[in-house]
């Protein structure tokens, strides 16, 4: 069972009734009333059956989503911030950024800060890190590194949701990554928190050192220009990644313990992904925003803001992993939010080898998904038609009906022209699957589910006023993280966060003109009991 620590609840004592004609419940997307006493949802209603005596707040067409929960960030707290301004991130700055996007729960990687959260002492530093400082709830996955295996039931005891490992070096070395060997030891360890497949999960970052050292090793001997974003993507090739989840997959199947692969970038791994998941192996699979909205053959030159690993890849690519998406073969997206100083992105080199990999992106993810999805079509390539065939997909002018897990599965068209209407001309169904990618399946990751990612009867009151049609320009002044350095800087966007609740209580309002938040920070740690 997962839950809060137990503290104060909400200063309301009255019941809240909050209605609105687009209300997505489990129901799908309908007119409803949810209400509200202290910091749960008590009931979900029909549109005009407000409670009396309730505090009535009406949000009229406007659509009241469940709160995002962002199952992969880097907060790099503690230890690697400080008082001039020119550290990095922390809590109060990453979550401040977490709410202006309707994020109401954040999962925080164990590396990037000092200690790395790979033994219960570490995690305590963290916990005092995190106090008094979060706008939003958040929680943090305990690290496996090498020659720590032993510290694992530790961790989970003190309440860590999941854990989570490298396969190449992470470029803290106080992180070791692990090989095989030290795979078995942890997986060993981590078979031990549950039954047979339900044990606490291992995410890893899966690309493997042996492929990404050739490349790189090759382009060296041949002089390439590191300025150049091609070099950079040739450095980290599809086979450290299809290589790596090979051996997770066989590893899962071993230990028949949940594995789940963070940010796939590479298309190429689908196959192997589908074939297992066919046959029952316990493995989930993200993607994140600058995979789905970024293509390699835009990227300029020099532009290092753009670095992240694994690396962006090209457009055929983007276009094969939105058709996973949609067919349920990737099951969430985070942001994978991993900001640094900017002085360590070598902006001035504009050297690819040199700078810090990772994107900063909180606060930006639903309003980027929500403008790729509804984009009228997605541009035909041969390898998008070739990911399409593999994954069952219909024939040209054909609409796909094959039901998915749950009941949020909308269609995928196919134009006659060979393109794919992401989310067909059905609006509603795109919102409904962008809460499960954002809010319910990330909430299943972290063993919040029920609690969070949903408006349902004794949920937490955690939920975001969006406005789908509102178009906007990213702007330095848009972002809440702490150094405004980011490659959606200029992105024309469609769709805007008004308002964020958290546990009953609004923590963000923006109009678009202003931003401002509300009281002051009452996030809390979600301890897995």
């Amino acid at each position: 069972m997962c839950c809060p620590f137990l503290g104060d609840e909400s200063k309301n004592s009255m019941a809240q009734a909050f209605r609105s004609t687009r209300v997505l419940t489990l129901q799908g997307l309908v007119p409803a009333v949810f209400v509200v006493e202290g910091e749960r949802i008590v009931e979900v209603r029909s549109w005009k059956d407000v409670p009396a005596g309730a505090q009535p707040r009406d949000f009229g067409d406007l659509v009241l989503l469940p709160g995002l929960v962002d199952s992969h960030v880097h907060i790099n707290d503690p230890g690697r911030t400080d008082s001039e301004g020119v550290g990095w991130e922390g809590f109060s700055t990453a979550s401040r950024a977490a709410a202006s996007g309707g994020v109401t729960t954040l999962v925080d990687m164990p590396l990037n800060c000092v200690p790395e959260t790979i033994d219960v002492n570490a995690l305590e530093a963290k916990r005092a890190a995190a106090k008094g400082q979060s706008w939003v709830d958040w929680a943090t996955w305990g690290g496996v590194v090498r020659g720590k295996a032993e510290a694992l039931p530790a961790l989970a005891a003190a309440g860590v949701p999941g854990f989570k490992c490298f396969l190449i070096h992470s470029g803290i070395d106080g992180f070791s990554w692990v090989d095989e060997p030290e795979l078995r030891l942890a997986l060993g360890k981590i078979r031990e928190t549950g039954r047979r497949g339900t044990g606490l999960p291992l995410l890893a970052h899966a690309e493997l050192a042996r492929p990404v050292n050739a490349a790189t090793e090759a382009l060296n001997a041949t002089g390439a220009n590191w300025r150049k974003y091609s070099t950079y993507l040739a450095s980290r090739p599809d086979a450290a990644e299809v290589e790596a989840i090979a051996l997770l997959i066989r590893l899962a199947e071993e230990f028949e313990t949940p594995i789940h692969i963070v940010h796939l970038a590479s298309a190429q791994a689908l196959p192997l992904l589908a074939e297992a998941r066919g046959r029952g192996v316990p493995i989930t699979v993200e993607s994140c925003a600058q995979y789905l909205w970024f293509a390699a053959e835009e990227i300029p030159d020099g532009a290092t803001e753009f670095k992240c690993a694994p690396p962006i890849r090209e457009r055929a690519n983007r276009e094969a992993l939105w058709a996973a998406l949609e067919n349920g073969s990737i099951d969430m997206i985070t942001t994978d939010h991993s900001p640094c100083p900017p002085a360590m992105k070598r902006r001035d080199e504009g050297r690819w080898d040199l700078a810090w990999g990772g994107i900063a992106s909180l606060g930006l993810a639903l309003p980027v998904v929500w403008t790729a999805l509804t984009r009228n079509k997605i541009p035909s390539s041969t390898k998008q038609h070739a990911a399409m065939e593999f994954h069952g997909l219909p024939p040209i002018g054909q609409k796909q009906e094959r039901p998915m897990d749950g009941a949020q599965f909308h269609p995928l068209w196919v134009g006659e022209d060979g393109g794919v209407e992401r989310g067909g001309v059905n609006s509603t169904a795109s919102i409904q699957r962008i809460a499960e990618w954002m809010a319910a399946a990330p909430a299943r990751l972290a063993g919040l589910a029920g609690r969070k990612g949903v408006l349902a009867e004794g949920a937490d009151a955690d939920f975001l006023v969006f406005d789908p049609d509102a178009a906007w320009t990213v702007a330095p002044k848009h972002l809440h993280f702490r150094h405004k350095l980011s490659p959606y800087i200029g992105a024309e966007l469609r769709g805007r966060v008004l308002q964020t609740w958290l546990r009953g209580e609004q923590v963000f309002s923006g109009d678009g003109v202003s931003a401002g938040f509300v009281g002051s920070p009452r996030g809390r740690e979600l301890v897995r009991r």
